[in-house]
């Protein structure tokens, strides 16, 4: 959870050096991903954690466009958030199973 806030609100680098394009909502998905993935695997309610999640994506990047000059917010980072809120749900449930089946 740390490195997610670290991540959404640290001003990015000022060296300028381009990134490749897309890996800042690959970035997105797999934050988000992470943190839903390993909050189900720690048997947080996954429905309070997802809503949680998803309240998180578009407040940061309100926080992000209205206070933090440095930085600013994009509806499609929200997007790539929500997309990465599914895939860690997903992966946990094919790991839950996977431990299930056993």
């Amino acid at each position: 959870m740390l490195l997610q806030l670290a991540a959404l609100y640290v001003p990015q680098t000022p060296d300028g050096a381009p990134s490749p394009p897309g890996s800042d909502k690959a970035l997105h998905v797999l934050i988000f991903a992470l943190v839903m993935l390993t909050g189900r695997l720690a048997r947080y309610p996954s429905i309070p954690l997802a809503i949680g999640l998803a309240a998180h994506a578009g407040i940061s990047e309100l926080i992000q466009h209205l206070l933090l000059p440095a930085r600013s917010g994009d509806l499609l980072d929200v997007v790539a958030d929500l997309a990465g809120i599914a895939v860690g749900w997903y992966v946990a449930s094919m790991i839950t199973r996977h431990r299930l089946r056993r």
